[in-house]
């Protein structure tokens, strides 16, 4: 058991601890501002490496390893595990590069201004509060949060398939206004195909990007694929009609 604890990752084991203190995974999904989707990734990983059918089993493996410890860390914010850091964080954290787009004409659609207000515009939401108003307002914030990145892991799960037809087709109308279907093939080809197949991948930050004409959206993943690792992936999305359409994709 010692073995297998020292192999899981501290978000991992944040998760558990939710788990020992009643949550079940939406609500930890919640508490942690993280898709269902993400707390069900990180709960089957535990289970296979603690070799274990159960993740409330899991958690209670976790709790006797833990020991005396445990209290302390079950009594931290959940915020000092770096859930919610922001994307500058992670890449200082990290040591990388300012990101480049995998072509120019990506982010061509994206305005001056726009340009601008993403460059001043904070990459983490304000933290809650207990008034209730504000709890509303962060819940619907969660909900559309959660909305934009299942509409993101849609798209790239095209480009995860070599469809870039598809993946074209599923854009929006500004960068198709900008971008040919050869140009789009072009860069994928170079830039995306040789990382290979995704291993996994993990929402780590939402950003609103208040620009004209109706503003954008803005998830980021953190993805590990056969030829790399830790690569951060950019999807900007932009609402038309009641559809959800990426604007730019962005590999770092």
């Amino acid at each position: 058991m010692a073995d297998a604890y020292d192999t899981l990752t501290e978000k991992e084991k944040e998760t558990l601890r939710l788990m020992v203190r009643g949550h079940d995974a939406k609500s930890a999904a919640a508490e942690l501002d993280l898709s269902v989707h993400t707390i069900n990734e990180r709960l089957r990983a535990v289970r296979r490496k603690l070799e274990v059918t159960s993740s409330r089993e899991a958690a209670r493996l976790l709790l006797e390893s833990e020991g005396d410890a445990y209290e302390n860390l079950a009594d931290k914010e959940l915020g000092d595990a770096g859930a919610q850091q922001s994307v500058d964080d992670d890449r200082a954290a990290a040591g990388r590069p300012v990101r480049r787009p995998i072509i120019a004409g990506v982010l061509i659609m994206l305005t001056l201004a726009a340009v601008l207000v993403l460059a001043a515009t904070s990459a983490t939401h304000e933290p809650p509060v207990d008034t209730p108003p504000e709890k509303v307002a962060r819940d619907h914030a969660v909900a559309r949060d959660h909305a934009n990145e299942d509409a993101a892991r849609a798209w790239l799960a095209l480009t995860d398939a070599n469809d870039w037809e598809a993946s074209y087709a599923a854009t929006g109308s500004q960068f198709r206004d900008l971008n040919t279907l050869d140009v789009w093939m072009k860069a994928l080809q170079e830039a995306r195909a040789p990382l290979g197949a995704v291993l996994s991948r993990e929402a780590i930050g939402y950003r609103d990007v208040h620009a004209p004409p109706h503003g954008y959206s803005e998830v980021q993943f953190r993805t590990d694929f056969a030829t790399r690792k830790g690569v951060i992936e950019t999807v900007t999305l932009e609402r038309e009609g009641d559809d959800l359409r990426v604007v730019a994709y962005i590999i770092d």
